[in-house]
């Protein structure tokens, strides 16, 4: 989900009134054997709760793809453009955003066992003239520390640097002009720009773009056909526009499509449902998939988390780029997911109870969506019989609240180069904390433990996310972790921040 101050405001917002979307015939329902009377009933529950889903919050199309039970599940649904409607079909594309960031570690890994790369090397024994504005962070920091986002400096860098090959290079050298924010390694705070590195080292250790390495590592070996990094490559595939929501309705914004190619290996892959479904079962080790990767790579990739905290959901932490969310069961969940201007989608899978579900969506409005499959526990307990960890909002009493009061920025770099901030002012309220944003209720934050909050509506109606606060040195609240992103508590006596939200954002 992105921090833009608009789509906050909407994840606070009640429902978004349906607008009459097109319809037409929905795709095939699955391939492989019939299910069972019992697995068919769990599969329509979920089409019915993606179709009203989509009702609700005006999305016109929606892929999935799904592995349950030793089977494959993959539809289309709605269509892929309002004013030229199509049918979705499992086949058709979306940007998958930030889910681009476990093809670049599998890219990483790839390498990695090929021998030209290692995880615990410092970042520059491949890119010798990396700097950072810490230049002892320049000089310790590994390739596993930009895969576990635990780098530590300002992660919301989205600086167009133009069409050529020279994008990431020199997306990679302004790098050095971000905060560093937290101690190396020790925080867990989302970080576009240290996959941007990553990237960059794919580039410097194979010589070639980063597209037509990741092409080469990991989309074509696997057979992803319907794949791609450039709107160019897209002819005769069925393709997604995005969507805005305006007055309750989906309008086509062609402008929300185009990204910058510096941040392809952040979050640039063009991909389908069906595509997504095949990268899980890869990564799940199911036989007649190419084994890219060794069992001992792929489990590695999930293992070994950094530094924990929330990124909507609870977790242990990040492995190599995997997000690794803890169960009341135990099993864990190994996610991920993706933000783009009207491409909003979701991906986990559960090993241990080999399960997988993927959605992409083409309205801004899907992370509503997005958020129930993904974020709440529905689908984790029909499909794995899992549940989130407990949380059981309590009211605090205003001593207590007092120690979180505040007002709290974070900082981004836009597309323009030009820096951008958006702010929350934290107030109690009831035995709980308001979140408020230029003086309107975003959201209500109650206590369910020690540091740890439910986001929820004004209303006090679930957004299906957890966010905590992180402690400095001295044990005083210094940060808001919200959305994976670090909001600094201000003093009391700074003055106001001139906030200029950046336009978009990815996770």
């Amino acid at each position: 989900m992105s921090l833009t101050r608009r789509t906050l405001l909407r994840s606070a917002a009640v429902a978004v009134p349906a607008a009459a979307l097109p319809t037409l015939p929905a795709t095939a329902r699955s391939t492989g054997t019939t299910t069972n009377a019992r697995e068919a009933a769990k599969i329509d529950r979920l089409v019915e709760k993606i179709e009203a889903g989509m009702a609700k919050y005006a999305i016109p199309g929606a892929g999935l793809g799904l592995w349950y039970r030793g089977r494959e599940y993959v539809r289309g649904f709605g269509v892929t453009n309002v004013d030229q409607p199509s049918p979705v079909t499992a086949d058709t594309v979306f940007r998958i955003g930030s889910t681009t960031k476990t093809f670049t570690a599998t890219a990483i890994m790839r390498l990695v066992e090929q021998g030209r790369i290692r995880l615990d090397r410092p970042v520059r024994a491949y890119l010798p003239d990396f700097r950072t504005a810490d230049p002892s962070v320049a000089a310790r920091i590994t390739v596993r520390h930009l895969l576990n986002h635990s780098a530590g400096w300002q992660g919301d860098y989205f600086e167009d640097f133009g069409d050529g090959d020279d994008a990431l290079a020199r997306y990679v050298g302004g790098v050095a002009e971000l905060p560093q924010l937290t101690p190396l390694g020790k925080v867990f705070a989302y970080n576009n720009a240290a996959i941007g590195v990553a990237g960059r080292i794919i580039e410097v250790v194979t010589g070639k773009p980063y597209e037509t390495a990741t092409r080469e590592l990991v989309v074509d070996p696997l057979g992803l056909r319907h794949s791609r990094f450039f709107p160019s490559e897209l002819g005769g595939f069925s393709v997604a526009a995005s969507h805005n929501i305006v007055n309750g309705k989906a309008v086509v914004e062609p402008s929300f499509y185009p990204m910058p190619r510096s941040l392809h290996s952040v979050g640039g892959l063009i991909s389908s449902a069906r595509d997504q479904l095949r990268y899980a079962r890869f990564h799940l080790g199911h036989p007649g998939i190419p084994h890219l990767l060794s069992n001992r790579a792929r489990i590695a990739m999930r293992s070994n988390p950094g530094p924990g905290g929330t990124l909507f959901v609870e977790l242990d932490g990040v492995g190599v780029t995997w997000m690794l969310r803890p169960t009341l069961e135990g099993p864990t969940v190994v996610q991920h997911g993706g933000d783009w201007s009207g491409q909003h989608s979701g991906f986990l899978m559960v090993p241990e109870r080999d399960f997988a579900i993927t959605l992409l969506t083409n309205s801004e409005s899907g992370p509503a969506l997005v958020a129930e499959l993904f974020g709440d526990d529905w689908a984790l307990r029909e499909f794995a019989g899992l549940s989130n960890l407990p949380a059981v909002p309590r009211a605090l009493p205003p001593r207590r609240l007092a120690a979180y009061e505040g007002s709290y920025v974070a900082n981004q770099i836009g597309i323009d180069g030009k820096p951008g901030s958006f702010g929350l002012d934290l107030t109690a309220d009831k035995g709980a904390l308001v979140a408020s944003l230029d003086g309107q209720a975003a959201l209500r934050l109650p206590f369910y433990r020690k540091d740890y909050v439910l986001a929820l509506t004004p209303d006090g109606e679930p957004t299906h996310s957890r966010a905590n606060f992180v402690r400095g040195s001295n044990g005083d609240v210094e940060w808001l972790r919200y959305g994976g992103r670090l909001f600094r508590r201000q003093p009391a006596d700074a003055p106001k921040p001139t906030l200029r939200p950046a336009h978009r954002h990815l996770l």
